[in-house]
């Protein structure tokens, strides 16, 4: 089943480092949108395998997060990508 909205989550526990979306911007698929200092001290991405529009950001840098804390959600434009 195809899914159009998407739930941006943090796979990660740490400290909003970047946001490089905005609410409302196209988004394409797997691009970088957050960096995310964990508790550990490590900078890691986060992104999503879907392209589309953002609808609504729940974020900004400096905030605090968990594993599975919701960042974003994104309206699939389901166009279908990729290669072999």
């Amino acid at each position: 089943m195809i899914q159009d909205i998407h739930t941006v989550v943090s796979p990660f526990k740490g400290t909003v480092e970047k946001i490089f979306i905005k609410q409302n911007s196209y988004i394409y698929e797997w691009e970088k949108l957050f960096l995310i200092k964990t508790i550990e001290g490590n900078l890691q991405e986060v992104s999503i395998g879907a392209s589309g529009i953002i609808t609504s950001l729940y974020v900004n840098e400096g905030d605090k997060v968990t594993s599975d804390m919701i960042l974003a959600y994104l309206k699939d434009d389901l166009i279908i990508t990729g290669s072999d």
